[in-house]
């Protein structure tokens, strides 16, 4: 009999090296990717749902890989040149085409900010909490956590919120869809509608998003990261626009059930028309909370994300400190853009506009935006990058045609819903 034992192996300690490492990396394309499933991006997938069923369904999920390349190139152009998008935009290409760039990142994040904030506000008046007031403590809560902290903390606090939007998740679940409904939605694409492209439109732009690009390139050069940490980055930005596209779709579910069973009329106007088309079979008091959880964690992390892209974006154009580990009084416009911006979106919003037409016009306006940022995008992947890791070979096509065809489906549905029918 043999006296020799085998020692026990340590799977758990084997995972918590590799794991580790990673978390330390992680972050910044989690969080741009919980704050792409913001406020109007929830709105636009519920009006899918409810107008067209699951006929945008497959939308979603073909979204996954496109959004990976592209904020994939993002990361790299990060870390390799620990630059700014628009300071790259500057160096190579001149401070006349980094203002347009940065232009149309400050209408796409104005935009934004309208809608997250007016987000909140619905979600306020859910619980007869006044306009003002739900605004008021929101502007006042994020200030707080920006000023005060610093990337990782700021970081840390935008993905507690943000994972509040996996309740989106559960309500998908619970409204029970029927997997026969679904599979026939998908393979009806009625591309010959006007409003049915608007919607196509608005999903692209919902999902691809100019300030994106901006954020995550910015919050990989502030975070620190280096080029050894590309695998990492990498996983981080695959995870985040798995969990992004999950949640759009899991909204359009929701809606295209409830709705359906409810039999509304394929219209929902207010946010609280969404509460109760999204959650009918919840109950009315869980239905609500679930929902106003997913709203919020979806509409605060995508303010700080938004605020911060601006503050970053101008700042890259205009040369003042940029950095949330300096303090305020080492970088006051960095910190002053940050609030103007936000103080701006809470005002707007007081205006009373629809919300639900306005953020289905954003995302629209978004998608027209793509030619401009995903062209800069590529060019800075092929000009700016050290050889080794510059965009080139099969690959450079494979991305071209990529984005060429996002770009120009999401500007042709934008514009053929705007020419009406």
């Amino acid at each position: 009999m043999s006296n020799h034992r085998t020692e026990p192996t340590m799977p758990s300690a084997s995972l918590k090296s590799r794991l580790l490492p990673f978390l330390a990396v992680a972050g910044p394309g989690l969080v741009v990717m919980l704050a792409d499933t913001d406020a109007g991006s929830v709105i636009t997938a519920a009006q899918s749902g409810a107008r067209w069923g699951y006929k945008l369904l497959a939308l979603q999920l073909i979204l996954i890989p496109i959004l990976y390349v592209v904020q994939e190139l993002t990361v790299r152009l990060g870390l390799f040149t620990a630059r700014g998008h628009g300071e790259l935009i500057r160096e190579h290409f001149g401070a006349r085409w980094a203002w347009l760039s940065v232009a149309t990142l400050l209408v796409s994040c104005l935009g934004a900010l309208i809608t997250e904030l007016s987000g909140i506000a619905g979600v306020g008046a859910l619980y007869g909490i006044p306009l003002p007031v739900s605004v008021g403590i929101t502007l006042a809560f994020l200030m707080v956590v920006v000023i005060t902290g610093s990337y990782r903390s700021v970081e840390r606090v935008a993905v507690a919120i943000g994972l509040f939007e996996l309740a989106f998740l559960y309500v998908a679940v619970v409204a029970r869809p029927d997997p026969i409904e679904m599979l026939r939605g998908m393979a009806s694409v009625p591309l010959g509608d006007r409003s049915y492209l608007y919607l196509v439109a608005a999903n692209i732009g919902a999902v691809i998003m100019p300030w994106m690009v901006f954020y995550q390139q910015s919050a990989v050069v502030d975070k620190g990261l280096k080029p050894i940490n590309l695998k990492a980055a990498r996983v981080d930005t695959a995870l985040g626009a798995v969990v992004t596209q999950a949640i759009m779709a899991a909204v359009l579910i929701s809606a295209a059930a409830t709705f359906g069973r409810a039999g509304g009329q394929g219209a929902l106007d207010t946010v609280q028309d969404i509460a109760r088309a999204l959650t009918p079979y919840l109950g009315e008091v869980n239905g609500r909370l679930l929902f106003a959880l997913g709203m919020l964690g979806a509409a605060l992390v995508a303010t700080i994300v938004v605020a911060l892209t601006a503050a970053w974006g101008l700042g890259e154009v205009m040369g003042y400190k940029r950095s949330l580990e300096h303090h305020p009084r080492e970088a006051p416009w960095f910190y002053l853009v940050f609030t103007v911006v936000l103080v701006a979106g809470g005002i707007l919003v007081s205006s009373g506009i629809n919300l639900v037409e306005l953020s289905v016009g954003v995302e629209v306006m978004n998608a027209l935006l793509l030619p401009i940022v995903l062209g800069f995008l590529y060019t800075l992947s092929r000009r700016a990058l050290p050889e080794a890791m510059r965009l080139k070979g099969p690959y450079a096509v494979v991305v071209a045609v990529t984005i060429t065809l996002t770009a120009g489906l999401g500007v042709y549905g934008g514009i053929s819903g705007l020419l009406g029918p």
